[in-house]
């Protein structure tokens, strides 16, 4: 395991029913080949060395000892290999007979995990060949040239790098109580399932659904292996399923009813799971409760040592997805909806505490007023309240270009809301004046001033008029302290506050899809429009000068440093890891370096000004407010995270 990546696979062999040396050199041979790209923990399906629907052929002497056999000589095969490999097969103890996983390293027999829950309905009749795990005392056996004990007892695998792993066989996870939920709480980061579902309408849906949420539930990568071609077809067909789950999120599937071998290999993310259940207070206390039972029952969790496995080189082989931030493709207006959604319910409950009918918003012409004022405009529209209790302002300054200020003109009349215009640019010059700083120096006193102007005039008229300001500031801005402090900063009611930059584009493109045709044009131009605070003048040809993406760097970068570094607690040489593979063809890692600099720099410089937020509502599972996800001393160091980047 390196960067808290382990490479896992998922085998479906082709089988012939009852031929153990057949199905021995397939799995071999997947073996070798998972070996070869650096896998190092294979599952193959249930009973996968004699085929699972042997049926009554499991009540022959000869195919189980010819199942010992070939357990026997696969441990030979595998004693130069650098492989974890989990196989099926029949398993006799005593006068039992169980339907077992092997668990095998180098030539070693880890373990043996016997099957709990057996079906025994509809087209399913393990009862008639096999005893239940239940029905086992923990008994020593000497099996395949070992000698272990076989035990009904939780048991959990781990390897060198402290991987911990366990495994269930098929049924076992359709349980109302699955031994997963037992080996998840007891430390298994990777559950490992051997299976022999067949292919029913619709049932293949339903058995993602199920293993999604028990991977979810259990906060675990969940590796899937089902029987496929070559099982007998006499009464079922086994589709051959192969997935891998991760916390609940499908991060690869094989192909159904291929007539070939397959093998689905995937890099799991163990520092993320990890991250994820030390955040999860619910995850701890259930860990508590699972204790106390065990002492109760008098149990244990039986924790086999796996050997050492040679380091390899890594290579970040999986997927990473760029824009952490925005829903999948097939989500997305299902996803935008209900964001807006959230926003607008958010603002409504504010408005109704206060017995407010009016808002006050700045509208620029840029993509943060713009979201907000189109969430004020449905939070009207729910509540039933005069869209003219809106008080749309522009306020433009000594940088406002006219792209931005007609675009805010053309939005709020299409939009049917109080519009009104007031300049700051006599009172920001009185200032200058007051205070004694020279208007052609262009300094963060020039900025801030401006910024603080236009927040003191929408605070006044929310005064007069008897209304709520309400703010525009993304969560993106809020991370990197891209604000002024009691300017733009402050609000009564921030709607935007736990949407990043990214995901506002896409929210405001989402919007302009149900307009009429101008309001449309409009709103498209004011996402292609740059991202500016227009404080500084325009250029010579009237275009914006001050490009926010120039001074501090790419806000995709950014949103995808934040979502990594606040979700998960990754430190930064994994952070540049993931931006590598997600960037590759856009920034080399000089760039990527020096933009992760910037963001860990004005993070942690910049917490003073999260600390006083106005309200907000979270929209998303990463947010900056202090009275809810990220509670951070103003005065932190940000010393080791910084000497990390530069060793980068």
């Amino acid at each position: 395991m390196k960067y808290g990546f382990i490479k896992v696979a998922a085998a479906v062999p082709t089988v012939k029913v009852g031929d153990c040396d057949y199905n021995l050199q397939q799995i071999e041979c997947q073996i070798a080949q998972a070996e070869g790209k650096g896998v190092e923990i294979i599952v193959f399906p249930e009973l996968s060395i004699t085929g699972y629907s042997c049926q009554d052929l499991f009540r022959q002497t000869l195919l189980l000892d010819e199942a010992e056999a070939g357990l026997l000589a696969l441990l030979d095969f595998t004693r130069q290999l650098d492989i974890i490999s989990i196989v099926g097969l029949p398993v006799v103890v005593g006068d039992l007979l169980l339907n077992c996983a092997a668990v095998i390293q180098k030539g070693q027999l880890l373990g043996i995990v016997p099957k709990t829950y057996l079906p025994n309905y509809s087209e399913f009749y393990e009862k008639r060949w096999f005893a239940s795990a239940q029905d086992l005392r923990p008994t020593e056996i000497r099996f395949a040239g070992t000698r272990l004990t076989v035990s009904p007892h939780p048991q959990l695998f781990r390897t060198c790098d402290g991987v911990i792993f366990g495994v269930e066989i098929c049924e076992d996870v359709w349980a109302p109580v699955p031994p997963s939920n037992t080996l998840a709480l007891a430390g298994a980061d990777i559950i490992f399932n051997l299976s022999a579902s067949d292919e029913l309408i619709g049932k293949h849906n339903y058995l993602k659904s199920l293993l999604a949420q028990q991977s979810a539930r259990t906060i675990t990568a969940y590796v899937y292996s089902g029987c496929g071609f070559g099982e007998s077809t006499q009464d079922v067909v086994y589709g051959g399923n192969a997935m891998v789950y991760e916390n609940g999120r499908l991060l690869a599937e094989g192909d159904r009813f291929s007539m070939e071998n397959q093998m689905l290999m995937m890099q799991v993310d163990v520092e993320r799971l990890r991250s994820e259940r030390r955040t999860n207070s619910t995850y701890v206390n259930a860990q508590r409760n699972l204790k106390y039972d065990m002492q109760d029952m008098q149990l244990s969790v039986n924790i086999t040592e796996c050997r050492s496995i040679v380091p390899r080189d890594f290579i970040l082989e999986r997927e990473v997805d760029p824009l952490p931030f925005i829903p999948k493709s097939e989500d997305m207006v299902r996803s935008c909806e209900e964001i807006f959604n959230i926003q607008v319910m958010g603002l409504a409950k504010r408005m109704v505490h206060t017995n407010s009918k009016r808002v006050i918003i700045g509208i620029s012409g840029g993509l943060d007023s713009t979201l907000a004022l189109l969430v004020c405009v449905k939070t009207f529209d729910k509540l039933g309240l005069p869209r003219k209790g809106i008080v749309g302002v522009t306020m433009p300054g000594f940088g406002t270009t006219d792209r931005t200020y007609n675009n805010a003109i053309v939005m709020m009349r299409n939009l049917g809301i109080d519009m009104r215009e007031i300049s700051i640019a006599k009172s920001v010059t009185q200032h200058f004046e007051d205070i004694g700083h020279d208007i052609n120096v262009h300094d963060v006193t020039y900025e801030n001033s401006q910024a603080r102007e236009r927040t003191q005039i929408l605070m006044d008229l929310s005064n007069r008029l008897g209304g709520l300001v309400v703010g525009t500031g993304d969560l993106s801005e809020l991370a990197l302290g891209w604000a002024t402090y009691n300017g733009d900063h402050m609000s009564m009611y921030g709607v935007n506050a736990s949407v990043p930059k990214t995901l506002v584009r896409y929210l405001v493109k989402h919007v302009a899809e149900g307009m009429d045709k101008e309001t449309r044009k409009t709103l498209l131009d004011v996402v292609d429009t740059p991202i500016s605070p227009e404080l500084i003048p325009a250029d010579e040809h009237g275009e914006i000068q001050q490009k926010t993406e120039d001074l501090v760097g790419p806000y995709e970068l950014h949103d995808f440093f934040l979502y990594y570094f606040l979700r998960f607690g990754f430190r930064p040489t994994k952070i540049f890891l993931l931006a590598q593979k997600a960037f590759a063809d856009k920034y080399d890692d000089e760039t990527i370096a020096k933009w992760l600099k910037t963001f860990l720099r004005r993070f942690f410089s910049q917490q003073f000004k999260r600390s006083c937020l106005p309200d907000g509502p979270k929209v998303g599972s990463v947010s900056l407010s202090p009275r809810g996800d990220w509670r951070m001393p103003s005065d932190a160091s940000s010393h080791i995270w910084l000497k990390e980047v530069e060793r980068l």
